[in-house]
């Protein structure tokens, strides 16, 4: 009776307390870590904050405040939090005296896993060419076979002539498929791979038997690299497709009732380039799953590698009558990504020298902030992590040294930020997508030279992005505190469901308070492959299964 008596006052104390919960406590809604750092950050005037469990209604931490601190660009002064030295794994509040209490969260080593494998899940949910579906919190989300006449060669000098083009993933918001796009997003998800192998090669994913051998992880890649193959022209010149889209965006319809007519594109060395980097990773990460399968990938690069050394001058790809995404910019970054993968594959002396001599050219660069208009930084990462033989040290050194700089600002730009931001102050269209890929930044840099400071700020790339930011709110959808519903997304616009598809992240604002949770917003709240592959590999960094 004792405990009965106890257990309705804890439920009494805890309703009570839910009703105070406040906006003005920003916290990482999917929790912490155990042996990690803890901070929230609270937007009202404060001294002291509690940490209660929930289970039994105690004070388990307590502590004084840090602050205040303006921030300009949200025109906001807070306080902040540490609770850090808890590593007792449960369920808790953060209860801040006079402003009230947070969104419950929890301590544990596998705070990351369920958000991991929903985004991860989110590309199998994003395949074309083939019927998915897909339980998340008592829903179901499912669409029909799509796009099975993927694609008419039109444009490439055969009106009216089908080829297979099916398969892959939906672009974004959008159904078209775009080979640019891919290539860092694929890159991505490889580089997590091999920093994190270990871990991710027991996630099961549920994913239907489309690679029988592969690790789930490497089955969801091996569904792109699929289609990939078919976006190389089959004359045996090496060169490949910008797109395979309609000439203009569907409206907001299902997956398969877009049957409009959709066609592959003219080539462009963009294109070509990241067709050589994914086709030569996956020879390296399929290669023992698959050997015949990973040798197809290397002829593939090869082939269109040596277009790319025979062609040294741009090609652009020019939209025409095309009105879908663009993707296209200056090749040289393409450029040194590919050869530097071709030469992490096959040790070539040749991809070694381009590399070398474009990197050179590039002036070393190492950037912090980057996207798909510009994955130099893929190249230099796989070229400064390389066990091989035969690096100029001088070129080495450098880049080494400039990862290591471009990290250490990400590291004070993040302790700077009233919210842990790591992209600092800067704000563009899909700039939630480059505060995940900064981990990449952080972790590479974490290899050569472990600081604890790179996974600190590591965490608090993801912290940002699951709550503690301006909005007191996750930028992904189905997961954290009150996550995304509208995001600019044609299969969550078009179905009868009110939740939209789950595990995917928006772009976010232009600027720091303007992010709009609307469908039409498709410059703060739609969803791309390129920010989905950034956020997997984040996550993955923490995973512990």
């Amino acid at each position: 009776m004792r405990n009965i008596i106890l257990l309705l006052s804890v439920f009494v104390f805890f309703a009570c307390q839910a009703k105070e919960q406040s906006k003005a406590i920003r916290i990482n809604s999917l929790g912490f870590i155990t042996e990690q750092p803890k901070i929230g950050t609270i937007i009202k005037t404060c001294d002291s904050f509690l940490i209660k469990d929930i289970v039994s209604g105690e004070t388990v931490f307590s502590g004084k405040v840090r602050g205040p601190v303006f921030q300009e660009d949200v025109n906001q002064k807070v306080w902040q939090a540490d609770f850090s030295e808890l590593k007792k794994p449960g369920e808790y509040i953060l209860e801040v005296e006079g402003v009230g209490n947070s969104v419950k969260f929890k301590i544990a080593s596998d705070s990351y896993n369920f958000a991991f494998k929903t985004s991860m899940r989110a590309f199998y949910l994003w395949r074309c060419g083939t019927a998915v579906e897909g339980d998340f919190k008592g829903q179901h989300f499912t669409h029909d076979a799509c796009h099975l006449k993927d694609g008419f060669e039109d444009y490439v000098g055969n009106t009216g002539v089908q080829r297979d083009g099916t398969g892959g993933w939906h672009d974004a918001g959008d159904y078209g498929k775009y080979v640019a796009n891919a290539g860092i997003t694929v890159a991505s998800m490889f580089l997590a791979w091999d920093h994190f192998q270990p871990k991710l090669e027991k996630i099961n994913l549920d994913l239907p038997e489309t690679a029988p051998g592969f690790p789930d992880f490497l089955k969801e890649i091996k569904w792109e690299m699929d289609w990939l193959f078919k976006m190389q022209y089959p004359d045996g010149s090496g060169k490949v497709s910008h797109k395979l889209t309609r000439t203009n965006f569907s409206g907001f319809i299902k997956a398969e009732d877009d049957n409009e007519k959709r066609y592959f594109t003219d080539w462009s060395t963009t294109a070509t380039a990241n067709f050589v980097g994914m086709m030569a990773m996956a020879a390296r990460y399929f290669e023992p799953y698959d050997a015949e399968y990973a040798q197809r990938c290397l002829d593939a690069a090869w082939v269109s590698y040596r277009l790319l050394l025979t062609h040294p001058e741009q090609k652009r790809f020019e939209q025409g009558d095309f009105r879908t995404g663009h993707y296209e910019s200056n090749d040289a970054d393409d450029r040194i990504w590919a050869a530097a993968e071709m030469w992490e594959t096959t040790g070539d002396k040749l991809a070694l020298e381009d590399f070398e001599k474009r990197v050179t050219e590039y002036e070393f660069n190492v950037f912090e902030n980057w996207d798909w208009q510009n994955i130099s930084n893929l190249g230099v990462f796989t070229y400064a992590l390389s066990e091989r033989e035969g690096k100029n040290q001088e070129v080495q050194k450098q880049l080494v040294s400039n990862i290591l700089e471009v990290a250490n600002v990400l590291v004070e730009k993040s302790q700077q930020d009233i919210y842990g931001r790591p992209l600092g102050q800067r704000y563009y269209w899909g700039c939630n997508g480059t505060v995940a890929r900064q981990v990449i930044n952080l972790q590479v840099a974490n290899l050569i030279q472990p600081q604890k400071t790179y996974e600190e700020t590591s965490l608090n790339a993801l912290s940002h992005l699951f709550g503690r930011n301006y909005y007191n709110r996750s930028y992904v959808t189905g997961l954290g505190l009150n996550p995304p519903m509208n995001p600019h997304s044609r299969r969550s616009g078009a179905d009868d469901i009110k939740n939209p598809w789950p595990g995917y992240i928006v772009g976010g604002g232009q600027h720091a308070t303007d992010w709009k949770d609307k469908q039409g917003s498709f410059q703060t709240n739609e969803i791309a492959i390129n920010w989905q592959g950034a956020l997997v590999y984040a996550l993955a960094a923490f995973v512990n299964p």
